[in-house]
């Protein structure tokens, strides 16, 4: 067996999204070009900075109330109409919300162009060691290779030209036109200096140093560089986020030979701290055949577990030394106006950005998630009384490295799930470190604005029931109710299970910490008395609150099936007539079209996973590759833009099929399909604190190691019986085949 770390390819990248992504989380870069060398770059907090300051204005009291009332008398047009009037984002007719999210913005492209013709040979990315390699042929027939990589111990990216009989060339610096910026460029035969001022709002300085053994003559278009054997870009940023522009960045005296040596141990410790081997074919074929080779119907498997370590490769390149988390798309983005402002969507794909990052000991990361929400707080917390009327916190479905949560986009944005699906992820980090201190410093006081919202929101009925009054199933919407993406309704099946989760966290937390005892019991009778997780007459889970014909029963969201993954309410054990349920549901949604989009393909394996449904979610995960893959393993969103939750969000789905963590207990092999009968775990993470590692031979779990964590007690699922692994921390407990 062996690893798949590089993704190479013969042919030139088509375009940008074909193009090798490398990243320290602060800093991130593409590179690509076709006649010459470009590396574009990005800094994770330039975003334009002209809307940072929106807000909300007060809604009349009345508004809620007359949206309730709509929907008790099933007029669910008319409440949507008013909802999305006063509680929606733009589009929705009023001057009330002119303005809309930041855009998240490229830093501009550090260009390299060789003299005369070149050939391209190929290029390379090497996933353990985080460096990118282009290989070009002169027409006299030298060989001209590029070496990129963003140093994740120096915090600048590194751009090396080398050749052993010599080239010359011409360095300059680009960035898309934009008539609502201010720029400047100059060069200088040791640096190239530029700086952009966008209209009303941020601004920002990027220096390149510039070194090479060659002749170097500035001009104004560029650095003429002559008789050359290595050129070095060193490029750094500094971001200004109070509009006023402040010095360059340092021009780093950078030792290549030592710094890139550094830079390449200390990111492969992190790549290698957790392993998949998987028995394949192993054949040493470029990405783009392999890619075609997988859409011809052949084996896959090596690609597989290629997009699984480039998932993991994105991760730590879009995290290493973050600020702030992963977006749309990562931290790379060559476009003045991004697709979807390359935001953060709150209503799956933030989410599914940081699945992978427990399980696979990289929680230390996630700390960039954590405070962009606790810096939303202050402005949730006007925005759930402005808006809603409510204390607690109110999240939107979508916002920008500014945390203000106003309502952005029309009809999606009526929608009060946001806060109690991020919370999951503040419990979740508790669950796998223990950390007490973060439970109680940082996730409770979160848990606790989102159970305050609850309990102002939540409508009791003559049943004694609280109810979610409006709620959606995002995105779908109940037919006959017109042309909005989205309609509301009463205690849709996410939202109930969103308000469940949540308030269990808070009830859960009140209790290890030993406070607010009163609250929690408040807090308790809450949730015991949310709407049942109903089943409709044909045995699927119910999306909404009663049987209505979908709008799109093929729709790409799953919302209704958030109780399964990536939560665990519905579990064959404690739950399972929800359980199959939610199996009827997948399949019901999949036969109409669903799944059609590369993040949803990726949900839907993981949710097959938890299902025990090894084949269906190997099918999905290959749908995932071969339909919305470029030939760098990059996610194509349907209509060719880059997205790249369904990278990340396929690491955590091929991670549930070999091991998975539900209920109380780790089960093993459970959502593996039949043919990958062979293979390892190093480095598993799983609540409790416990790593494991384990191997397995013909579909059986051969060889087991358990290092105890803080919970002292693990159990385990495997070859069809539960086994405990009890011990004191840091204790190691093996078992073998007998």
């Amino acid at each position: 067996m062996k690893q798949h770390f590089t993704i190479w390819n013969k042919t030139a990248p088509e375009n940008w999204d074909h193009a090798l992504a490398i990243g320290n989380g602060r800093l991130a870069g593409m590179v690509w070009g076709i006649e010459e060398d470009m590396i574009s770059l990005n800094h994770e907090s330039l975003w334009r900075g002209v809307t940072r300051m929106r807000d909300n204005d007060e809604v009349p009291k009345e508004v809620l109330g007359q949206v309730r009332s709509l929907i008790a008398q099933e007029k669910y047009f008319k409440a949507t109409a008013v909802a999305n009037a006063w509680l929606s984002g733009e589009g929705a007719g009023v001057s009330r919300r002119p303005n809309r999210m930041d855009l998240f913005q490229p830093a501009g492209d550090i260009c390299f162009r060789l003299s005369g013709e070149n050939t391209y040979k190929i290029r390379t990315l090497d996933m353990r060691t985080a460096i990118a390699e282009v290989l070009r042929e002169t027409e006299s027939g030298a060989e001209v290779k590029l070496t990129a990589f963003a140093d994740v111990c120096e915090g600048v990216v590194v751009c090396r030209w080398e050749s052993e009989t010599g080239f010359d060339g011409t360095l300059y610096y680009s960035r898309p036109e934009d008539e609502e910026a201010t720029v400047g460029c100059t060069y200088h035969p040791e640096k190239i200096l530029y700086e952009c001022s966008f209209d009303g709002g941020i601004c920002y300085k990027t220096a390149v140093s510039v070194t090479t053994d060659g002749k170097a003559d500035a001009g104004e278009d560029g650095i003429r560089i002559t008789g050359a054997k290595t050129l070095m870009a060193v490029a750094d940023i500094s971001v200004f986020l109070d509009a006023v522009m402040g010095d360059y960045p340092r021009i780093l005296d950078y030792d290549y030979e030592k710094m890139s040596k550094t830079h390449a141990e200390t990111f492969a410790a992190q790549m290698d701290a957790f392993s998949l081997e998987i028995k394949t074919e192993g054949e040493e074929l470029p990405t783009e055949e392999l890619l075609q080779r997988a859409i011809d119907g052949e084996n896959i498997d090596d690609l597989i577990l290629l997009y699984y370590n480039f998932g993991r490769y994105l991760f730590l390149t879009a995290n290493f030394c973050a600020e702030l988390p992963a977006n749309l798309q990562g931290k790379w983005n060559h476009k003045i106006k991004a697709p979807w402002g390359s935001d953060y969507h709150l209503n799956i794909n933030l989410q599914m950005n940081y699945w992978m990052a427990e399980p696979l000991g990289m929680g230390n990361y996630t700390d960039s998630l954590f405070r962009l929400i606790e810096k939303s707080v202050p402005h949730a917390k006007k925005a759930a009384k402005d808006l809603y009327g409510c204390r607690g916190i109110w999240l939107p479905h979508a916002f920008d490295m500014w945390g203000r949560a106003t309502p952005e986009s029309f009809g999606y944005s009526v929608w009060v799930g946001a806060a109690p699906w991020l919370s999951q992820h503040f419990w979740s980090h508790y669950r796998y470190t223990g950390d007490v201190e973060f439970l109680k410093n940082r996730a409770y006081p979160i848990f606790k604005e989102v159970a305050e919202f609850y309990e102002d929101y939540l409508v009791r009925d003559e049943n004694g029931v609280y109810q979610i009054i409006p709620s959606q199933s995002p995105e779908n919407s109940i037919a006959g109710t017109g042309l909005f993406y989205v309609s509301l309704g009463k205690s849709s099946a996410m939202d109930v299970q969103l308000a469940y989760d949540a308030l269990g966290y808070a009830i859960d937390s009140a209790e290890i910490l030993g406070v607010d005892k009163g609250k929690a019991k408040k807090w308790k009778k809450l949730r015991d008395n949310l709407p049942p997780f109903a089943i409709g007459s044909d045995g699927r889970l119910l999306e909404w609150d009663k049987e209505y014909e979908e709008k799109e029963p093929g729709h790409r969201h799953i919302s209704h099936l958030y109780g399964l993954y990536p939560s665990d309410i519905f579990d064959s054990e404690t739950r399972p007539e929800q359980y199959h349920a939610a199996k009827k549901s997948l399949d019901y949604r999949l036969a109409q079209g669903g799944g059609h989009t590369g993040w949803s393909s990726s949900w839907v394996a993981c949710l097959y996973a938890r299902l025990g449904e090894g084949e269906l979610a190997y099918n999905s995960i290959a749908r995932v590759i071969k339909d919305f893959s470029t030939s760098s393993l990059l996610d194509i969103y349907p209509n060719l833009v880059f997205q790249i939750d369904a990278n990340y969000g396929a690491v955590a789905a091929v991670t549930e099929m070999v091991a998975q963590y539900r209920g109380d207990k780790l089960y093993l092999l459970f959502g593996a399909p039949e043919h990958w009968s062979e293979g390892s775990i190093r480095g598993l993470k799983t609540p409790g604190g416990h790593t494991v590692d384990f191997a397995w031979n013909n579909g059986k779990v051969t060889d087991i190691a358990v290092t105890i964590g803080f919970g002292g007690e693990l159990k385990v699922n495997m070859n069809g019986e539960d086994v405990v692994f009890a011990g004191e921390e840091g204790e190691v407990l093996s078992k073998g085949e007998e």
